[in-house]
C-alpha cells in the first residue's frame, strides 16, 4: 500500500554534492562514494552500528512505495521522493536514476528536514530498500542495513544498488511502461543522547579516539590492553628517554597503555600508528582485524626479543596441532607439528563454536582418485585429519564471517555485492552462530586432542572479550565487548565511549542471523520485516581457567619505567595547562601587534596582497579587565619601545575585503580596557584584537615620538617592484597630506628605494585582489583626495622604464606582476599508466587557456602537436585520478581542470595519444576480445572507428588485424558479463551507444553449423557452473568462456556431450567428472545420458535466451585474476604492514 505523503521540502534539486571518492562501494553507506557523510574527507562509516547500544524502545516500522514514472526519461541527476513519516520522523529516499559516478543506480534513505533540525539531533533506523521486478517479485533487488542518521551522515544507503544495464533492460523487468517501483521498510528506534557522556566517570575505563578509520584497531588495542600479564610485558619492554614515541613502537603502545590506565578522557592513537609507519592515508583505510592482530603480535615478538619479556608472545597465544595422515590398511603414519596464535574457524555450516571445532578436527578420507602415496607402500587408502597438542592459556579465536567468492574471482558479500576499493570484495556471513561462556575443549573424552596432549591441563576456558562487526562488508564498523576482571560485568568499548552492558548484549545479540520486526502502523501492510543483523561477533577471545589469576594480574606505576611516567606526567601537565587556557580564555584578549619590522619581512616572500599575515606577528595575551595604558607599559617592557614612542592604529576590514590600518587610537580609547577596545573594533565578537604599531625614528635613528595627526594627514604604506629581478619588498611609510600630489612626494620615495634623487618612478594604487587584482596608475598630479587616497591605502611604485631598450621583461610593471602572482600555479604532471609519480611540474596561471596548458605541455614533453595531449583531472579525496578525461577544449581555464568541489588540486594526470585529441574525441574505441576458431587464447584489439560506424564496420576492421580460419569466414560480436552471453549484436546497429566498461564484446567467427539452422535444431547457450550453498539456499556461479551450440532434434546428451567434449578438448579423465544440467532462472535440473536435449529448450516465456542454457557442472581451475575487468581502473588493495 503506498502512503499518503505531505510535498517534498523545498531544496534545490541541483545542489552539487560533495563525492570524496571515486572509489565506490557498495553496501551501507553515505550519499557519497565511501563510508563517510557528505561534508568531511574520507573516512569511516563507523556510525553504522555504533548506537546499537542505544536502542531502547522496540522498534516502530512502516513501508513506503514509491511509483516512479517514466524513469528512462528523467534528466535529473538525482530525485527526491514524497515525504513520509516512521517513527515520528520525516524521511525520504534519493535515488540518482543515472548513477552517483558509477554504472549502477545509487540509492538512499535521507532525513527530509535535517536542515531545520536542532544541532545535535539523532535518530537510528534500520532500513531497507528495494527495486521491485514487476515480472517476478522473487527477483526484486532488496538491501538492507542500519545507521544512526546525524548532522553529519544525514543520509545512507548504497551507491551501487544494481547494475543500470539490469534496470533499464526491458526484458529484466524492473522497467514496466517505463515505471519502477521502489519499496523502503524503514524500522525507527529512539535513541539515548550521549554528547555529555563520561566514560570514565560512568564505567571506570576510557575509549580511544577514531582517526578516521581505525575503529577495527580501536577494538583490538582494548582487547589487548585488557589482557593484564600482555600490558605488564608491554610495560617491561626497554625503552629510553631519548625514543621519540612516534619512532617507536614500544614506547608509543607503552604510551597508549598508560594513558589508557590512568587518563581521565578518551585517548588518540596516532602516536602509535605513527610508530607503525602508517601515513593519514593508512589511518583512512579500514584493515582487517585478524590481520592486524597477526602482523602486531609478530611485531611485537620482533621487538621483545634480547629483553626480559622475550617469549611473552608464546606464552600467552601459541598453541600446537598435529596434522597426521594414517594409513588404513597397512602400518603407516605421517604427522607434522604445527604452531599457531589463532584458530580460524568455520561459521558457515556450523550452529556453534562445538560445531566448528568438530569441523576443524573433522577425519578426511582419501581414496578413489584421491589416494595417499605412502613411500614405500605406494597409493594407499587414508585419513587426513587434525589434532591439537596443546591449547594456550590466552585463545584467540577467528571467525571466518568473509570468504571468497569464485564467481567474481573476489571476495564479496552474501547478503548484498559491496563493491570497494579499500578492500578485496568478500563474502560476510550473518548466519546465527552461537558461542558460550565457558568452553570446555576437553569434552567428550577430550576428542580434540592427540594422543600426545598432556591431559592433566584442564582445557577449560572463558569468554573474555567478543570483537564485533557491525555494518556491510567494507562500510562497517568494529567495537568489542569486554570483560576485563573475568567478573559478570560486561563492557562494550566502542571507540571513545565506553558502557556497561549485560551478557545477553555481549553475547546473545552478537549470534547474528534474523531479527524480525512487527509493523506498528494500523491500516498498512502488517506483514513483519526481516532486517538481517550485521551486527555479530567476528573474533573471540577466550582465557584458560586455570591460568585466569597469572593472567588477570595486577599492573600498578612500578611497573612503569620511571622515564616513561616522567614524560607521561609532563605531557598530562601540558595538557591541563592547555586545557585549562582554553578554560579561561573567555577572561583574555589576543592583542596581535603588526609593526613594520614584519610589514618588511613578509611582503613578497610570505605574503604579495595587503600588509601582513597576522597569524605570524607578535601576539600577546592580555587580561580584557586590563586598561590599554597598561598594556602599552608591557609592549615596552617586552619589545622595548617606551610608551611615550608608541601610538597604535586599528585595522579595519574593508568592503572590498583588503585588511588595513584605518585610524590611531584616542586617547578616551587607551584610557579603556582592553575588553572594552576588542568590542568596539572587532564586530566579529572573536577574542582579538588587531593593531599596527607606529614608530617614529629621528634623522639619527633615534625614537622619537609620533607627529601629531591632523585630519588632513594620510598615512600611506609604499612597495617597491622591480621588473628585472621581479621582486616586491616593503618600501616603508610615509605622512602626505590630502591635498598634496604624489609628484611632490617622488624625491622621498627614491631615498625609500635607494634611488638617485631625480630617478623617473610610475606609481600604482594596490586597491584589492579578491576576486581578481585592482591595481590601477595613480596620477602623480592629481591631489590624494582628487584620487581618493585615504589612510592605510598602499602604493606601489617602481623605475619608469627607458624609451627604447632591449632588455625584455615578463612582467613590466606592478600590475602584470600582481596578476601573475594572484593566478601563478605550479602543477604536478603525472603519468596516467604511471599515477603515484610526478614526472614534472611546471609553473603555470590559474587563467592559462586550454590551449595554453596543453602547448606547455607539450612543449616540456618535446611533442610537436600539443592536440595529442589528453588531460584528466585529480581526485583530491581518493588521491587518484578522476575516470573521465577532459575532453578537447571542454574547460576554459586551467583552474577549472583543477576544482573538485570546494578544493582546488596541483595534480593533472597527462597521456600522449597516437592521434589528435579532436580526432579521436570523433572516434569510438572499442576493446573487443577476438576468440579464434581453433586457438585457446584470445586476441584483445582495441578498434577505433569513427563514431556513426556499424557493428558491420568493427567486423570488416577485425578481419583485418586477426588471422581466420578461413577467407571468407563470417564474424559476429557478443556481449559477455559475468560469463554468459547477452546479445549477438546486429551487424546495422551503431557503435557510439556500445558499452565496453563492464561488460566484455567478444568476437568470433560463426561456424558453418550454426549459418543454416534446420527447421529442427536449436542454437543453445551453454555455460561453465559450479554450486555452492549459502543460508541452506544452492547458488549456481557461472565462469569462463560461454559458447553456442547446435543442438538437433532427437539428439541425447551423450551425443552433445561427446561434442562438447571435442570442442574443448578435455582429457577423458577430467571430462568424466563433469556433470550436465538443464537451468532455467537459476535452478539445474540434471540430465542423464540418455535424456534428450532439445526437449528441455521449447519454452519461450523468458527474459532472454541467456536464462535457459545447458549448464556445464565442474570445478574452476582458471587462474584467477588479481584485477578484474569490470572493476574501476583505480581499484586495488593495500595490505595492512607495520614498517618499523
Amino acid at each position: 500500500m503506498t502512503m499518503m505523503t505531505p510535498q517534498p521540502l523545498d531544496r534545490q534539486e541541483d545542489e552539487e554534492m560533495l563525492v570524496p571518492h571515486s572509489d565506490l562501494v557498495e553496501g551501507p553507506q553515505p550519499l557519497v562514494e565511501g563510508p563517510q557523510p557528505m561534508e568531511v574527507a574520507p573516512g569511516d562509516n563507523d556510525n553504522a552500528g555504533s548506537v546499537e547500544n542505544q536502542a531502547n524502545e522496540e522498534p516502530q516500522a512502516s513501508r513506503y512505495t514509491w511509483t516512479i514514472e517514466n524513469f528512462s526519461r528523467l534528466n535529473m541527476k538525482k530525485l527526491y521522493s514524497d515525504v513520509f513519516t516512521v517513527g515520528g520522523y520525516k524521511w525520504r529516499v534519493l535515488i540518482f536514476p543515472k548513477g552517483n559516478n558509477v554504472d549502477y543506480l545509487s540509492m538512499y534513505l535521507d532525513v527530509a528536514d535535517s536542515a531545520t533540525l536542532p544541532y545535535g539531533w539523532s535518530r537510528y533506523a534500520q532500513f531497507s530498500l528495494a527495486i521491485v521486478n514487476q515480472m517476478h517479485n522473487k527477483l526484486t533487488v532488496k538491501k538492507d542495513t542500519q545507521h544512526q542518521f546525524n548532522q553529519r551522515e544525514s543520509d545512507w544507503g548504497f551507491t551501487s544498488f544494481m547494475p543500470l544495464s539490469d534496470l533499464y533492460d526491458p526484458n529484466k523487468g524492473y522497467l514496466m511502461n517505463d515505471t519502477c517501483i521502489v519499496e523502503a521498510d524503514v524500522a525507527v528506534r529512539k535513541v539515548i543522547d550521549y554528547w555529555a557522556y563520561d566514560s570514565k566517570k560512568e564505567t571506570g575505563y576510557v575509549g580511544l579516539k577514531n582517526q578516521g578509520a581505525t575503529c577495527y584497531l580501536n577494538s583490538l588495542l582494548q582487547t589487548l590492553y585488557h589482557i593484564p600479564y600482555f600490558r605488564k610485558a608491554v610495560y617491561h619492554m626497554p625503552t629510553t628517554e631519548n625514543d621519540i614515541p612516534t619512532g617507536s613502537i614500544p614506547l608509543a603502545l607503552q604510551s597508549l597503555f598508560y594513558k589508557l590506565q590512568y587518563n581521565d578522557t578518551s585517548v588518540a592513537t596516532k602516536e602509535l600508528t605513527k610508530s607503525f609507519g602508517w601515513d593519514t592515508y593508512d589511518s583512512f583505510m579500514q584493515h582487517d582485524v585478524q590481520e592486524l592482530n597477526r602482523v602486531l603480535c609478530e611485531k611485537l615478538e620482533d621487538k621483545m626479543k634480547g629483553t626480559v619479556v622475550e617469549g611473552t608472545i608464546q606464552k600467552l597465544f601459541e598453541g600446537h596441532l598435529m596434522n597426521y595422515i594414517e594409513c588404513i590398511n597397512v602400518d603407516f603414519k605421517s604427522t607434522r607439528k604445527e604452531s599457531f596464535y589463532d584458530l580460524q574457524l568455520d561459521v558457515k555450516g556450523c550452529k556453534d563454536v562445538y560445531a566448528s571445532f568438530d569441523k576443524y578436527v573433522e577425519v578426511e578420507r582419501l581414496e578413489g582418485d584421491n589416494k595417499y602415496h605412502a613411500e614405500e607402500h605406494g597409493l594407499q587408502d587414508a585419513k587426513k585429519g587434525v589434532m591439537f597438542i596443546d591449547f594456550p592459556p590466552v585463545l584467540q579465536l577467528q571467525l571466518k564471517r568473509f570468504e571468497y567468492d569464485f564467481m567474481r574471482d573476489t571476495m564479496v558479500k552474501v547478503a548484498h555485492v559491496c563493491y570497494s576499493s579499500s578492500m578485496e570484495m568478500r563474502k560476510t556471513i550473518n548466519d546465527r552462530y552461537e558461542f558460550p561462556l565457558e568452553l570446555d575443549l576437553d569434552r567428550d573424552n577430550g576428542k580434540y586432542l592427540s594422543p600426545d596432549a598432556d591431559r592433566s591441563v584442564r582445557n577449560l576456558y572463558t569468554l573474555h572479550s567478543v570483537l564485533v562487526h557491525s555494518g556491510g562488508v567494507h562500510g562497517g564498523h568494529y567495537y568489542a565487548f569486554i570483560r576485563p576482571t573475568l567478573t559478570d560485568q560486561w563492557y562494550k568499548f566502542d571507540d571513545e565511549r565506553v558502557t556497561k552492558e549485560d551478557v545477553k548484549r555481549a553475547l546473545e545479540e552478537q549470534y547474528g542471523g534474523e531479527e524480525e520486526l512487527p509493523q506498528t502502523n494500523p491500516g498498512y501492510n502488517n506483514t513483519p520485516f526481516k532486517f538481517t543483523k550485521y551486527s555479530n561477533a567476528y573474533m573471540l577471545v577466550y582465557i584458560r581457567v586455570s591460568d585466569k589469576d597469572k593472567i588477570i594480574c595486577d599492573v600498578d606505576e612500578k611497573d612503569i619505567a620511571e622515564h616513561l611516567r616522567i614524560r607521561l606526567k609532563k605531557e598530562q601537565e601540558e595538557k591541563e595547562d592547555k586545557r585549562r587556557y582554553k578554560a579561561q580564555a573567555h577572561l583574555y584578549t589576543i592583542i596581535k601587534v603588526a609593526r613594520d619590522e614584519d610589514l618588511r619581512e613578509q611582503i613578497g616572500k610570505d605574503i604579495y596582497f595587503d600588509l601582513v599575515d597576522h597569524d605570524k606577528v607578535r601576539n600577546f595575551r592580555i587580561q580584557k579587565q586590563l586598561p590599554f595604558n597598561l598594556f602599552k607599559e608591557e609592549v615596552a617592557k617586552e619589545l622595548g619601545i617606551p610608551v611615550q614612542f608608541q601610538r597604535f592604529w586599528i585595522w579595519a576590514k574593508r568592503q572590498n575585503h583588503t585588511y588595513r590600518p584605518n585610524r590611531p587610537l584616542t586617547t578616551q580609547e587607551e584610557a579603556q580596557t582592553v575588553g572594552t577596545l576588542r568590542e568596539v573594533s572587532n564586530k566579529a565578537h572573536n577574542a582579538e584584537l588587531k593593531l599596527f604599531l607606529e614608530v617614529e625614528h629621528g634623522p639619527d635613528l633615534q625614537l622619537v615620538p609620533p607627529p601629531e595627526k591632523i585630519k588632513e594627514d594620510i598615512l600611506l604604506f609604499f612597495k617597491l617592484y622591480d621588473p628585472q629581478k621581479e621582486e616586491l619588498r616593503y618600501a616603508g611609510r610615509l605622512f602626505v597630506k590630502s591635498n598634496g600630489k604624489p609628484i611632490e612626494i617622488l624625491t622621498k620615495l627614491n631615498e625609500l628605494a635607494g634611488f638617485a634623487p631625480d630617478q623617473e618612478i610610475e606609481l600604482f594604487e594596490e586597491i584589492k585582489f579578491e576576486p581578481s587584482v585592482m591595481c590601477e596608475r595613480l596620477d602623480k598630479l592629481a591631489s590624494f583626495r582628487f584620487s581618493q587616497i585615504e589612510d592605510g591605502d598602499i602604493i606601489c611604485f617602481q623605475k619608469s622604464p627607458p624609451p627604447e631598450t632591449d632588455v625584455q621583461v615578463r612582467f613590466p610593471d606592478v600590475p602584470s606582476y600582481l596578476e601573475y602572482v594572484k593566478n601563478r600555479q605550479i602543477v604536478h604532471f603525472r603519468a596516467l599508466e604511471r599515477p603515484k609519480e610526478d614526472e614534472f611540474c611546471l609553473e603555470l596561471a590559474k587563467n592559462h587557456t586550454y590551449d595554453d596548458v596543453v602547448e606547455r605541455v607539450a612543449q616540456h614533453l618535446s611533442l610537436d602537436d600539443p592536440s595529442k595531449i589528453r588531460l584528466t583531472p585529480h581526485n583530491c579525496y581518493s588521491q587518484q585520478a578522476k575516470p573521465n578525461p577532459i575532453k578537447y577544449r571542454s574547460v576554459d581555464h586551467l583552474i577549472d581542470m583543477l576544482i573538485h568541489y570546494n578544493q582546488i588540486s596541483d595534480i593533472l594526470y597527462y597521456e600522449v595519444l597516437d592521434i589528435p585529441l579532436p580526432e579521436l574525441q570523433c572516434l569510438k574505441t572499442l576493446k573487443v576480445a577476438f576468440h579464434h576458431a581453433t586457438k585457446d587464447e584470445a586476441t584483445i584489439l582495441n578498434i577505433r572507428l569513427p563514431k556513426p560506424s556499424t557493428v558491420g564496420d568493427v567486423l570488416n576492421e577485425i578481419k583485418t588485424k586477426v588471422e581466420l580460419s578461413q577467407p571468407n569466414a563470417e564474424l559476429r560480436l557478443l556481449e559477455v558479463f559475468y560469463h554468459k552471453i547477452y546479445k549477438i549484436f546486429p551487424t546495422h546497429e551503431k557503435i557510439e551507444n556500445i558499452n565496453d566498461q563492464y561488460w566484455t564484446l567478444r568476437a568470433e567467427e560463426i561456424p558453418e553449423e550454426e549459418k543454416n539452422l534446420g527447421q529442427n535444431n536449436r542454437l543453445i547457450h551453454v555455460y561453465h557452473f559450479t554450486k555452492e550453498t549459502a543460508q541452506n539456499q544452492v547458488q549456481v556461479q557461472n565462469f569462463g568462456e560461454p559458447f553456442f551450440l547446435v543442438i538437433h532434434e532427437g539428439e541425447t546428451l551423450a551425443e552433445v556431450k561427446a561434442r562438447i567434449q571435442k570442442k574443448l578438448q578435455v582429457p577423458d579423465e577430467e571430462f568424466s567428472k563433469w556433470k550436465f544440467a538443464f537451468l532455467s532462472l537459476g535452478r539445474p535440473e540434471y540430465l542423464e545420458d540418455s535424456d534428450i536435449v532439445s526437449t528441455r529448450f521449447q519454452r519461450r516465456d523468458v527474459y532472454g535466451a541467456w536464462e535457459q542454457y545447458l549448464g556445464l557442472e565442474h570445478s574452476d581451475t582458471t587462474p584467477k585474476r588479481s584485477y578484474n575487468a569490470s572493476q574501476n581502473r583505480h581499484t586495488f588493495e593495500k595490505p595492512i604492514k607495520i614498517y618499523n
